[in-house]
């Protein structure tokens, strides 16, 4: 048996996919424009030893396993192929692989313990492991992020006004509805959990004058978004600290925004964090709640284990139902509530564009590991919007006053 006859079974002839193996064997069609090339016995091993995406991210980070075609195009010829998966049907060439090449294999450098191994760190979304998961995500390099993200430095969904807007564009027009959904006026006191390299915070100040207090947990961004405002002249308007958002004493808030903070929160928590917010806003205050979500409440919360281990460790995801009933539940009413599914996919679209475009000063300045990390990760994200297997949700909230008042105009006064 070849390696490539392993997996002949499970791509077809005609089909828009190909394999082929450091044996000289192939599989599937000779004429696909993708190609997987399992160009050492390693690759096989990882496949073998953690079937499934784990595996082929173990290969593909290492190296062993080759992609011609593109990475997005890649995972959208095999998710039809793993969706209609028979495994019965390759069992037994792979059995007869296995006896060469199931071994254990040991996990690339960028690969973090398993959830199990990080219990020594601390409880789930406990203070201590909050911090340590989100700094290993956001504290590779501002260096690294500046090329990614391109000069708006953010790293959430774009809301794209017209099909042929830039990406810049799109950040400048989302911070721009969220501080419009908010009813932001000059002297307003914004919160800005989960603030990043502090975007929103300065736009909020520099374009409506608001006051504002972001936080966020990560030290480099917090370091970036200090520089940055400052040398913006808005250091009397806007402060960015390293703290998590449970330290917050400050209150009476005209409004929050919370833009990506969500997926790491935790599901057992929203009721907990949404109360904290409402009790730092003053009566009428609005929260805008801006995250990824699943596509129903059914799915599980916990993100699979290639995201777990590499991208973002103990990230969960809700149905926008769930975020929804917390928030009805916590302390606001919600008053609109808008699916930005296909501004994600684009938003991906033109991070993977600026990846492959400052590719080679990207591996020099977070390694090659790590580079394919985020190439493979947002290819992956890109496609679970465009499949309608992920969403992003902007909902907003109000807190009433004792009598119900909301203060909240007869009917919206943002575009969408």
């Amino acid at each position: 048996m070849t390696v490539a006859s392993a997996f002949a079974a499970l791509l077809p002839q005609d089909g828009g996919i190909a394999v082929t193996a450091y044996d000289g064997s192939s599989a599937g069609n000779p004429q696909a424009p993708v190609r997987l090339d399992l160009s050492t016995p390693e690759a096989v091993s990882y496949l073998l030893s953690a079937p499934g995406e784990l595996g082929l991210a173990r290969a593909y980070v290492t190296g062993h396993l080759k992609i011609t075609g593109g990475l997005y195009n890649t995972l959208d010829a095999l998710v039809p192929l793993l969706d209609d998966l028979r495994w019965r049907d390759a069992l037994q060439p792979l059995r007869e692989l296995a006896r060469g090449h199931l071994r254990r294999m040991p996990p690339p450098p960028e690969e973090l313990p398993g959830r199990v191994r990080r219990t020594l760190i601390g409880l789930r979304h406990s203070k201590q492991r909050d911090s340590v998961a989100i700094s290993t995500h956001y504290d590779v390099s501002n260096h690294f992020y500046e090329m990614v993200l391109g000069p708006s430095m953010a790293y959430t969904c774009a809301c794209y006004p017209t099909d042929d807007a830039s990406l810049e564009t799109a950040q400048w027009n989302k911070f721009d509805l969220v501080c419009r959904k908010l009813a932001l006026e000059p002297g307003m006191r914004l919160l800005d959990v989960g603030c990043g390299w502090g975007a929103m915070a300065i736009h909020a100040a520099k374009h409506y004058g608001a006051d504002v207090l972001g936080v966020t947990l990560s030290r480099e961004q917090a370091l970036w978004a200090q520089k940055e405002i400052a040398a913006q002249g808005l250091a009397d308007k806007v402060e960015v600290r390293h703290l998590d958002y449970r330290d917050v004493t400050e209150t009476n808030f005209d409004a929050v925004s919370s833009i990506g903070l969500t997926e790491h929160v935790g599901a057992a928590n929203l009721p907990g964090y949404f109360r904290f917010l409402a009790g730092k806003l003053r009566p009428h205050g609005r929260l805008l709640n801006h995250s990824i979500t699943r596509t129903n409440t059914t799915a599980p919360h916990r993100v699979g284990p290639f995201f777990d281990r590499y991208v973002f460790p103990d990230g969960e995801l809700e149905g926008v139902g769930e975020i929804a009933s917390a928030m009805q539940d916590n302390g606001f009413e919600i008053r609109h509530d808008e699916n930005l599914r296909e501004h994600y996919a684009r938003t991906l679209a033109a991070w993977c564009a600026n990846l492959d475009d400052h590719w080679d000063e990207a591996v020099r300045d977070a390694g090659l590991g790590r580079a394919r990390v985020w190439a493979l990760y947002m290819a992956a994200s890109q496609l679970a919007f465009d499949r309608h297997q992920l969403e992003l949700h902007q909902l907003l909230g109000v807190k009433v006053d004792g009598r119900g008042g909301s203060g909240m105009p007869l009917r919206p006064t943002w575009a969408s």
